[in-house]
């Protein structure tokens, strides 16, 4: 036999792949860097939207009470109050009249007080809480309104604790002067970021955030705050008692509160990387801040380094493959005429394997067929005293009916003569009908594929084996339900199976005062099962696995030569059936043949493939 010869193995140039390899990572590093920076770009837009939408909505609020301050400060009863601060009548007017302007404008508190910082009259006089005998003039609001007109300024509110945005406008009375503050709740616009998961924030003037939609931000600096801020911070109390200098800062990135925004780190309480936008509120000097994560960026980014990466690969790949395909190229005729001589070669070779191989295959199933008649022959001899039995009773029988019959014959008895010939009739058909089985049992196997009576080959089956029955003393029990099934098999070899399994179960139930045999047919889900069952000793757990293998018995010598069952289940296998051995419920065996039913469409004879 010809070997495959060695070819020399074609390399691509190492050279060339790190090149490649270099320029896929190059290419996957540019991706990343291109699809970052788009990602990034459109996220900052989405953000600068939301910029413009909460600068709108704070300034919107705010513009709702900027005038309230001056326009409360012209009613007749609060000038009366800042023109006699003492005077209760004055004051409980006042009070009322502030109750109601706030209730009707919406407005968080609004309150008077005179130019020593002194309130003395305010829209929640009626509270525990009460501004009226406190003094604010610390706030700055109350001296940028006693120095400009005007003020405002968001604190943490020092007697309600509460936080809002202070409007404060200046009185001047002939009797004195004083200031009318406003309080703005902005906190509605907090919890509506809070709903919408907004990481939206607003900063006072030195970078402390006091409204968020993060609640983890509120009342944090930015960037961290020198000691000038702090101390100005804790002089006008504008975060009294949160204790600022003690946060830690959102960003961890310098510089941005003064800037448009960029990619940023955050600080203790969060893991991730934000891009933030930054817009100021004049006049007050906020800054809002507007964040989104980079995780979509860098995902898209990934992505497409993910895509170039494999585009890189798929190139280096490519270009391998042409260089291989060059070197494949030279050795192309060499390898065409090495392998066509080698086909040539080998195809005689198995010309003269098939050849071999159908001459053992025919003398193959000439041995089997042998060995299957020799087994047949075994059984017969088995049952040889019996059939002798069989055949000798009838016998005996005969000869005293004819005798009889003639001695009637003499005495002109023409009847009773008659029934004694119908009598002998019926041996003669009784021996014939034992004498036809055993010829057709004994008879060399056909190997054409008919279309077999179920029912007919067991009933078959049980009148050969009924000598053996009697010998042994049973009568061997037929039970069938439903119209009888025909399947695809080979009449002779199929009563043969069942035959062997009939023997081997009135062997294994010989001797005893109780045996019993019982054959079954059943039909389920296109399948034909017939089950021969004894109540003998059953088989041993140790030769269960065994019993399928040729020559194995349990038999004493003499008696068997262990080809019943293999042959059985080859036959069946040849027929595309099964033959399935297990222990019957009260002891005994259960030998189940399994066979598909033979349908409308199949041919009623061909040969076993």
């Amino acid at each position: 036999m010809s070997t495959i010869p060695d070819f020399p193995m074609v390399r691509p140039s190492p050279l060339l792949t790190a090149i490649m390899i270099v320029a896929a990572i190059a290419a996957a590093a540019a991706a990343w860097m291109v699809a970052y920076r788009l990602a990034a770009v459109e996220i900052e837009a989405g953000l600068e939207q939301s910029l413009i939408v909460t600068r709108r909505a704070v300034e919107s609020e705010i513009e709702r009470f900027r005038t309230l301050p001056r326009v409360v400060g012209e009613d007749a009863r609060i000038l009366a109050l800042i023109e006699n601060p003492a005077d209760e009548a004055s004051i409980a007017s006042a009070n009322a009249y502030l109750e109601r302007v706030a209730n009707h404008s919406g407005v968080a508190e609004i309150y008077v007080i005179d130019a020593s910082g002194l309130t003395l009259s305010a829209s929640n006089y009626r509270e525990e809480g009460s501004f009226v005998g406190n003094n604010y003039g610390f706030r700055p609001y109350f001296a940028d309104a006693i120095a400009d007109g005007e003020g405002r300024y968001y604190a943490i509110g020092v007697t309600t604790g509460r936080p809002g945005y202070f409007l404060s406008s200046r009185l001047d009375v002939p009797g004195g002067r004083g200031v009318v503050v406003a309080k703005v709740d902005l906190e509605p616009l907090e919890q509506a970021w809070r709903d919408a998961d907004a990481l939206t924030a607003i900063a006072d003037r030195y970078g402390v955030v006091f409204l968020s939609g993060n609640p983890d931000w509120r009342y944090r600096p930015l960037t961290v705050l020198d000691a000038a801020t702090l101390a100005r911070l804790d002089a006008e109390r504008t975060y009294d008692g949160i204790g600022i200098d003690e946060k830690t800062p959102i960003l961890n990135a310098e510089g941005l509160a003064s800037g448009e925004g960029g990619e940023a780190g955050l600080g203790a309480g969060l893991d991730e990387r934000l891009i933030t936008r930054f817009r100021s509120i004049e006049p007050d000097g906020w800054l809002i801040l507007s964040a989104a994560t980079a995780a979509p960026a860098r995902s898209a980014a990934g992505f497409w380094v993910l895509v170039a990466g494999v585009l890189g690969l798929l190139a280096t790949g490519i270009v391998r493959a042409l260089e291989q395909r060059r070197n494949f190229a030279r050795l192309k005729a060499r390898q065409t005429e090495t392998l066509e001589r080698m086909v040539a070669e080998r195809t005689f070779e198995l010309a003269r394997e098939n050849e071999n191989r159908r001459r053992a295959e025919t003398e193959l199933r000439a041995a089997q067929e042998g060995l299957i008649h020799s087994a047949k022959m075994a059984a017969l001899g088995r049952m040889s005293s019996a059939i002798v039995h069989e055949v000798s009773q009838p016998l005996a029988a005969l000869e005293t009916t004819l005798a009889s019959a003639q001695a009637l014959a003499q005495k002109e008895d023409a009847p009773q003569a008659g029934d004694r010939m119908t009598a002998a009739r019926g041996l003669v058909r009784r021996m014939q009908r034992t004498i036809k089985h055993l010829k057709s049992f004994g008879r060399k196997d056909g190997a054409v594929l008919e279309k077999v009576n179920v029912d007919e080959a067991i009933r078959n089956a049980l009148d050969v084996t009924q000598p053996r029955a009697a010998t042994a003393g049973i009568a061997p029990v037929f039970k069938a339900t439903g119209e009888a099934p025909k399947v695809l098999a080979v009449a002779v070899k199929f009563e043969q199976v069942l035959i062997n399994l009939v023997i081997n179960a009135l062997d294994a139930v010989d001797g005893r005062s109780d045996g019993l045999v019982k054959v079954s047919r059943g039909q389920a889900d296109g399948m034909v099962s017939v089950r021969v069952q004894d109540n003998g000793g059953g088989i041993a757990p140790d030769h269960l696995s065994r019993i399928k293998e040729p020559f194995f018995t349990t038999k004493l010598t003499g008696e068997g030569l262990g080809l019943g069952l293999s042959i059985s289940i080859a036959i069946m296998q040849e027929f595309g059936g099964d033959i399935v051995f297990s222990a019957g419920p009260g002891g005994g065996t259960i030998a189940c043949i399994t066979l598909p039913v033979a349908g409308d469409s199949d041919t009623d004879t061909g040969p076993i493939a």
